[in-house]
């Protein structure tokens, strides 16, 4: 049988050109263009609605810095900040940042330091040749802070500053703090007093009297005795109590020398920056105000203020009693002068007390002897 050719079989097949599908994400890009392309010209479409006069007042409103539109102010905005509005801030700051020092306050600060060195090397000079201070030179440490110059009073465990567990003077610290008044008061600046305890702490803790009024009334204590030798009340700044928080020795919590007292002369520069921290937030004028709206809540709205009657025939009530307390009010604990602030509740003996200075109750019984 014959065989019969078929031939080849070609199949053609067609190819596809072009790409897969992409998820059509071009889209959402095309919609947020539009988008933007729509408020851009309906922006434009409502500024060809303003009269010109009016363009100008617009203009000022988004140069005005945040803190003027808050508290009110010029229209221009005439700071520095490349951020439109961006000083003052409105936001308070915990750690206000001091002003930068003009070229005048710089050679100033230059003079303090010059100043702070020398009142440094003049102590150490009375330390030697003092004959009161030159036994107790160990346990005086001088040395230069960025604050100023720091005069630290340590603690021995066989000659302590103070009686153990109170803020009574010790004879011999006594004559320290007297023979250290004269030089200190000679410079203008300002001086800091800190105390400082060990972690020894009483039986009740914290709840009670503590190493917080102990290191305090130390420190007060101290002021006491600068005073008596002849410093200027004025120049006392802080009392500050800081207990067992800042230990000369971290390692050993105990040690004696972190029972000390620590007199610092302030420069320019500290004091300028304590005065802004102390004089941030508010200004006289809006305590003034803020005052006389808690002495009178309801003034404003035709109540009648707290603790005062109404008179009759619409007469305006009565104010209630002055918010303020007399110095015969105040509570035990108040700030002493120049800054000093004694916890309620603080340990004074009589023997500590100068001539003439009533003494304060002692520490609640129970409490075991400590440094």
């Amino acid at each position: 049988m014959a065989k019969h050719d078929t031939g080849r079989v070609v199949v053609r097949r067609k190819r596809a050109y072009g790409e897969g599908h992409h998820g059509g994400s071009w889209k959402i890009a095309y919609a947020d263009f539009m988008t933007a392309m729509m408020a851009f010209f309906l922006v434009m479409w409502l500024l060809l609605l303003v009269p010109k006069n009016e363009l100008q007042g617009i203009a000022e409103f988004f140069r005005m810095p945040l803190m003027t539109a808050v508290t009110g102010g010029p229209n221009l905005d005439t700071s520095k900040s490349p951020i439109p509005g961006g000083q003052p801030s409105v936001i308070p700051n915990k750690n206000p940042m001091t002003p930068a020092a003009t070229p005048e306050q710089d050679q100033e600060d230059q003079q303090d330091l010059q100043s702070l060195e020398n009142l440094k090397q003049k102590l150490e000079n009375l330390i030697e040749n003092n004959p009161v201070l030159k036994q107790f030179r160990p346990q005086l440490l001088l040395d230069m802070t960025p604050d100023g110059l720091r005069i630290q009073i340590l603690d021995q465990q066989n000659r302590p500053m103070f009686a153990t567990g109170s803020a009574r003077v010790q004879p011999y610290m006594r004559d320290i703090l007297r023979e250290l008044a004269p030089p200190v008061n000679q410079l203008p600046n300002s001086i800091t007093i800190s105390g400082h305890t060990d972690a020894m702490q009483y039986a009740a803790g914290d709840r009670s009297y503590s190493n917080w009024e102990l290191s305090a009334d130390r420190a007060n204590a101290a002021r006491r005795e600068l005073v008596a030798g002849g410093l200027v009340e004025r120049k006392v700044k802080r009392i500050l109590g800081l207990g067992d928080t800042v230990n000369l020795i971290p390692d050993d919590a105990m040690a004696a020398v972190n029972r000390r007292i620590s007199i610092l002369v302030l420069n320019r520069q500290a004091e300028r920056r304590i005065d802004v921290q102390n004089r941030a937030g508010t200004t006289g004028r809006q305590v003034h105000q803020l005052l006389e709206e808690l002495s009178h809540p309801g003034q404003a709205g035709g109540a009648t203020p707290a603790g005062g009657a109404a008179a009759p025939g619409g007469a305006p009530a009565a104010p209630g009693p002055a918010s303020s307390l007399s110095p015969a009010a105040a509570p035990a604990g108040a700030a002493s002068p120049a800054g000093a602030a004694s916890p309620a509740g603080a340990a004074q003996p009589a023997a500590n007390q100068p001539s003439g200075a009533p003494a304060a109750p002692a520490p609640a019984p129970g409490n075991p002897g400590r440094g």
